[in-house]
């Protein structure tokens, strides 16, 4: 018998926690969910409907064998579902939940031993015969493997950000506490213009609709938008990702697609970079360290924007915004948030490098995935650092594992049975927090975790 606990109540533990229960096996499965609703998280937590998912419904789904798809389930829910839709990201965390029930009660038919936990796990300790995870209640379960499946860290203040600005209450660490404000504000600016900026801002011009809304990011760079309609994939996909893979860092990666899409005006660009999902964690990992810091300092914002794109409808909205001059995007650094409401926040402007001073009755930090670990205040992770079991990336991506999700640990070497998933992983796939690469982690880790598993390949997120 070979307990395993899962410790995350997000997307990733639900995909783990449900691929586990799918065999048959005299273990326990233990899931740690803390206190948000199982397998919702901070993606598919939100009840807005504005936010959508940025990927299209069909390519949505938490098992690799599954039975009903997202689509057939969000068709029973509302009319016209079609499987080329951006749908609700809601609507993706009842799926969820529809799943983890399905999965739970036929493993309680079938005498498959599981249970789920609402507090947080707070500390992990290795013992000869495995692991001991000491609950918030002070609780403790022996575990032969441990999942980390914590998702996306609590975010931290930037560091241009004062203590007085922090204590005023008009600086917002967390963008999803929006909906708790009440009280409207003039002006709200919003450091960041990725996926997580875009959200807050359709949520804030709609809660105060007489607003000023301003974004600032270094680039002033919004996500790309999808294409309404699937686009066909580039027919000479295979060659590029050949030359691609023979490259040697980001700079001649870059010079090899711009090559590429100059050779083919007819294409659409967003077709290669589709195309280049299956190989993105093999070329990052081919890359040195000096190489990975090139790409993430000269390369990243814009890889982002392009890569992880916007749904059409949320895209339109946001333009519609800035044509009535209600939103205003800004490319400047962000150099200095003080006061005690409003807040003055410097800023240079990229274009010139002039010096500017904004007032804002509300900031907003949504900078995206914070996966710095070595900098954390989450306690179990910092108490991990602490004891050797695990040690943080080197470029803060998260921390230090094999591409199967094993940790290395203080020693430098491979801590058995602890494991991890999703944004923990960046540092070593780089792309490993969207669900197809989920799912597909979640069934090759529960594969090798059953009673005579097979070993973990190399790479589980192609």
């Amino acid at each position: 018998m070979a307990d395993i606990a899962i410790i995350g109540g997000g997307a990733a533990g639900a995909a783990v926690f449900g691929a586990l229960l799918q065999q048959d096996s005299t273990d326990t499965v233990h899931w740690i969910t803390g206190g948000s609703k199982a397998g919702r998280g901070i993606a598919y937590g939100t009840p807005d409907e504005r936010h959508l998912l940025n990927v299209r419904a069909s390519g949505m789904g938490l098992y690799v064998d599954h039975g009903e798809d997202f689509v057939q389930h969000s068709a029973r829910h509302r009319a016209d579902v079609r499987g080329t839709d951006f749908l609700p990201r809601r609507l993706f965390g009842e799926f969820i939940d529809a799943q983890v029930q399905e999965r739970m009660a036929s493993a309680t038919q079938r005498g498959r031993c599981h249970a789920l936990y609402a507090e947080e796990a707070v500390h992990i300790t290795s013992r000869a015969d495995g692991y001991r995870v000491q609950l918030a209640g002070h609780a403790t379960l022996r575990a032969d493997a441990v999942v980390l499946a914590v998702g996306t860290l609590s975010p931290r203040p930037l560091r241009t950000v004062s203590a007085s600005a922090l204590a005023s209450g008009a600086y917002e660490l967390d963008p999803w506490n929006l909906p708790q404000r009440t009280q409207a504000p003039r002006r709200l600016m919003v450091i960041g213009t990725g996926l997580t900026a875009v959200d807050t801002l359709l949520s804030a011009s709609i809660r105060w609709p007489e607003a000023e809304l301003v974004a600032v990011s270094r680039h002033g760079q919004l996500p790309f938008v999808h294409p309404a309609l699937p686009i066909t994939p580039f027919p000479e996909q295979a060659s590029l990702n050949e030359a691609l893979l023979a490259c040697s860092g980001a700079a001649p990666m870059l010079r090899q697609i711009r090559a590429t899409l100059r050779n083919h005006p007819q294409c659409d660009w967003r077709s290669v970079i589709d195309g280049m999902r299956p190989i993105n964690a093999v070329l990052w990992q081919r890359m040195d360290l000096a190489q990975r810091r090139q790409f993430l300092r000269s390369v990243r914002w814009i890889w982002e924007s392009a890569r992880h794109r916007v749904a059409p409808p949320s895209a339109e909205i946001i333009q519609q915004l800035r044509d009535e001059g209600r939103l205003h995007i800004h490319a400047a650094r962000v150099l200095g948030v003080d006061g005690q409401g409003p807040l003055d926040v410097t800023l240079r402007t990229r274009s010139n490098q002039i010096l500017t001073t904004m007032q804002a009755d509300l900031v907003v930090q949504a900078t995206g995935l914070d996966t710095a670990v070595a900098f954390t205040q989450h306690t179990l992770l910092a108490r991990l650092l602490e004891d050797g079991l695990a040690v943080a990336d080197p470029l803060q991506l998260g921390v230090s594992a094999l591409p199967d999700g094993r940790l290395i640990n203080a020693r430098g070497d491979v801590q058995p049975g602890l494991y991890a998933i999703g944004s923990l992983l960046r540092g070593n796939l780089w792309e490993c927090t969207a669900m197809p690469e989920i799912r597909a982690a979640a069934h090759a880790m529960a594969t090798a975790l059953a009673p005579n598993g097979l070993p973990l390949p190399a790479a589980i997120s192609a």
